[in-house]
């Protein structure tokens, strides 16, 4: 019964409030500030949330989960190794890659770039699966030709094909490569046609403009390297257990070779996503404290004007306990209240983000043309957890004053 009277006089309290237009004007701000808190902190947040998620699944579909690399550089013995990692439980596939710089020169421009051979099955799923913007391409084959005369493929990425003004099909594109032949005058580079067979986007610009495809073979043949390999490509079935398969990868092939998992090539710009999402969640959640010092004062206020009911209760034998619990009790409701509407307004305003693209992005910028939106319940439940604890902590000191106040400076005050 105790609590029960507690409760019904906050609650009282509370609606006796609108009557007093001052006090009612402060709670009402209050109410306000904690709800465009929560909701501002919701919105904010999920888009943080969605920008790492989104980039983090444009970095797996163009990169491997796990890369192997041999101390030295390249290594022929490849195949032992191939076998020894498919036997390692988590992993789906392991190809073998080459690459090398290269210098790119269309009919108009120059540019530097990567130059990636891949296994033949490899080279055609990624010319399938990849967004071709061309219309004209000729299907892509999985290895040259045997005929010195025929021209073989490659892939090339959407930002460089438009810095070198090259469209899909065109044979135009050449290729002057590092490791070129020796002689009395010195390593002269190589020179050599390509057709571009293919133009994806990955959605990652800076990936696109550095990094060109074509099949292992061709690669090969182009470098001098034999049936050398410069490292192995590992795909897994959960690309979080990385760092742990890449250890145990590491202790079956032995020391000669060296890991880099999708999470360190990437640990730069996965860093700073996760330290945005701290910073604008501190700097947000001060609009819930500003609310927070309005609670304060709206409390402080309704202390001095309810002195005499307080000396009442007192004087019936109210414990310094039950007073503070009326007066916490309406800090928490404004809080609650205040969070619940925040959270509600928040997966609206989410809700009508992710249907509708409102703002235009700079994809080669923000690496999406439209804000992601991703909600996680840990978030939501942080952010609701945080703006209640900030209620709760503003309503304590003004519960404590009204629980000290004794009878008679009640009544002399009231």
């Amino acid at each position: 019964m105790r609590l029960a009277y507690e409760y019904f006089a906050a609650w009282r309290y509370l609606k006796a409030g609108k009557k007093k237009g001052f006090v009612s004007l402060i709670t009402i701000l209050s109410l306000a500030g904690v709800t465009v808190g929560v909701m501002t902190l919701v919105v904010v947040i999920a888009v943080m949330t969605g920008a790492e998620y989104d980039f983090k699944a444009r970095v797996l579909g163009a990169q491997p989960h796990i890369l192997l690399m041999r101390h030295g550089g390249l290594f022929s013995t490849y195949r032992p190794a191939l076998a020894t990692i498919e036997s390692i439980a988590g992993i789906t596939a392991a190809r073998p890659f080459i690459h090398s710089q290269v210098v790119l020169r269309s009919a108009k421009c120059l540019a530097g770039a990567m130059l990636k051979g891949l296994e033949p099955t490899a080279f055609s799923r990624l010319a399938t699966q990849a967004e071709i913007a061309g219309t004209s391409c000729p299907p892509p084959t999985d290895s040259a030709p045997d005929s010195p005369e025929a021209i073989p493929h490659i892939l090339i990425g959407k930002a460089l094909a438009e810095e070198l003004k090259v469209k899909c099909g065109e044979q135009v594109l050449y290729l002057i490569f590092s490791q070129g032949n020796r002689f009395a005058i010195g390593r002269l580079p190589a020179m050599r046609r390509f057709v571009v067979a293919g133009i994806f986007s990955t959605g990652l610009d800076e990936y696109d403009k550095a990094v060109i495809y074509t099949p292992l073979a061709e690669a090969q043949k182009i470098i001098n390297a034999g049936d050398a390999a410069s490292g192995i490509e590992i795909e897994l079935k959960e690309a979080e257990k990385a760092r742990e398969i890449a250890q145990e990868i590491k202790l079956r092939i032995g020391p000669e070779f060296w890991t880099m998992d999708w999470m360190q090539m990437n640990h730069n710009i996965f860093s700073a996503l996760r330290l945005q999402k701290a910073v604008m969640f501190i700097i947000l959640i001060l609009i819930v404290l500003v609310a927070a010092f309005n609670i304060a004062g709206s409390l402080f206020m309704m202390v001095m004007e309810r002195s005499k009911d307080i000396a009442i209760f007192k004087a019936m034998g109210a414990t310094n306990t039950s007073i503070r619990r009326i007066f916490i009790f309406k800090g928490m409701v404004i809080g609650g209240v205040g969070s619940l509407i925040g959270v509600l307004g928040g997966f609206i305003v989410c809700s009508i983000l992710s249907q509708y693209q409102f703002i235009d992005l700079d994809p080669s910028v923000y690496y999406f043309n439209k804000l992601p939106i991703k909600l996680e319940s840990l978030d939501v439940l942080l952010i609701t957890a945080s703006a209640l604890l900030i209620c709760f902590l503003a309503s304590l000191y003004p519960s404590f004053l009204a629980a000290r106040m004794t009878p008679v400076e009640g009544l002399r005050i009231g």
